[in-house]
């Protein structure tokens, strides 16, 4: 092959001058003549032959190279065709260049630089370059132990793990050539490799510091709508509480002033002590609500010793008997007590309402990373009135990362109020899936 390369540009600048001299001959005769052709002829073929064959000269070179060997590719010319492309602006150009000199140069198969980001090994550049890059690998000695790596040399940034170029030949042995290609490969562009690493794990933090801002953003955007969903039900309750009992209040008070006024009357007083005591028990009934309210809003119980404790204080009230069984084994973070206490509490002062009816079943327990409250009513109401009383609890857990499930088995109510451990990112790791945590209000 090689000596069929040399041949191939004399032959071919030959055939150049040959074919001017036959045109030339043939153009004379046609004008001048044979004689006089015969004579001037040669003079004018030569003279335009060298022209001729200096202009043919690059297509004759270009012609003998595709025919001729191709120079194997080394180290020092990859490492130069790398140099080039990191002028060009981009350290990751420089890749498909070292994965190509090293399929080439070992005749592999597969040939893959890959960069360690984060803590794991992605394939950044593969030659043939049609095998797409992006495979990730745990470790090296998972990278090690794949089908089709027969042979792999990290790149090392002190003690520490960059990069790793490996070469497969598909059944064939990678010979003493291929492994000191590959080495001096590895060394003479490590610096490179090490830059390239430097800049995905990088580009890798960089992306994480936007997803936590954003992550950040969410979880304020929640904890709003909690508050907000919070403040509707206070309102909700303190209306509710006040607006009777002070309507009746300033009635019996302004009875009492009415009596007064009669002073005709010989009943007046009486009447009058009557409306004050009146009075002061509307008032007494008042202040007590107002006790009920504030302990609902911030129970000292709560944040003393918990969820379970909390919930006995409000089951102690209710006309219906409640079964509270299960607690957390540790204490949680207080959006996650409160939360969840706030959702039972709702539920089971709405179901234990009225009295005479078996007793409800409550159970607090902790599955992995998910707490949750479950209540079992064996004699329920309306499920859908119940679901439309417990929207603002509902928007309080989604706000939290959490759901309300509420399922009517035919005459057996089972309701389900969970949230995670602890305020966690919705974003998730590469390769890392979310624990199934149920919907929203079946």
């Amino acid at each position: 092959m090689r000596t069929a390369g040399r041949l191939v540009r004399p032959v071919l600048l030959g055939g150049v001058v040959a074919a001017v001299l036959v045109v030339v001959a043939a153009l004379g005769a046609l004008l001048a003549g044979p004689a006089l052709a015969t004579v001037v002829g040669p003079f004018v073929a030569a003279a335009v032959a060298v022209p001729a064959a200096r202009a043919a000269r690059p297509w004759a070179d270009r012609v003998a190279g595709r025919l001729g060997p191709r120079p194997a590719p080394t180290p020092y010319t990859v490492l130069a065709d790398t140099a080039a492309r990191v002028r060009e602006g981009s350290l990751t150009d420089a890749l498909p260049g070292l994965a190509r000199v090293l399929g080439e140069g070992t005749a592999a198969e597969r040939a893959i630089v890959w960069l360690v980001v984060g803590d794991v090994l992605v394939a950044e550049a593969a030659f043939p370059p049609d095998q797409r890059p992006g495979e990730r690998v745990a470790s090296l000695g998972a990278l090690l132990a794949r089908p089709g790596v027969d042979h792999a040399v990290p790149v090392l940034d002190g003690e520490r793990l960059r990069a790793v170029l490996t070469i497969g030949k598909a059944g064939r042995p990678v010979t003493a050539g291929d492994r000191r290609l590959v080495r001096d490969v590895a060394g003479g562009a490590h610096l490179v490799l090490q830059g390239v690493a430097r800049g995905a794990e990088l580009a890798a933090r960089v992306r994480r510091v936007d997803e936590l801002a954003a992550e950040t953003a969410a979880s304020r955007r929640r904890l709003e709508v909690a508050r907000e969903v919070e403040r509707r039900r206070l309102v909700t309750e303190l209306r509710g509480a006040t607006a009777d009992r002070l309507a009746a209040f300033r009635q019996s008070i302004t009875d009492a002033a009415d009596a007064l006024e009669d002073a005709d009357d010989e009943d007046a007083p009486e009447m009058a002590r009557h409306h004050v005591e009146e009075a002061r028990e509307r008032l007494t009934e008042l202040i007590d609500r107002f006790r009920v309210i504030a302990r609902g809003v911030h129970p000292a119980v709560l944040r003393e010793q918990g969820p379970r404790s909390a919930l006995e204080e409000v089951i102690a009230d209710l006309p219906r008997p409640v079964h509270l069984s299960g607690r957390l084994a540790e204490r949680l973070p207080w959006e996650i007590e409160s939360g969840l206490y706030y959702a039972a509490a709702s539920a089971i002062s709405l179901l234990a309402a009225r009295g005479g009816r078996p007793p409800l079943e409550v159970h607090l327990d902790r599955h992995g990373d998910v707490v949750e409250v479950r209540v079992t009513d064996d004699d329920p109401d309306d499920a859908d009135e119940l679901r439309a009383a417990l929207a603002d609890d509902v928007d309080r857990l989604a706000a939290l990362g959490g759901a309300l499930d509420l399922v009517d088995h035919g005459g057996r109510l089972e309701l389900r109020a969970w949230l995670p451990d602890r305020l966690r990112p919705v974003v998730l790791d590469a390769g890392g899936t979310e624990p199934d945590r149920g919907g929203g209000v079946a």
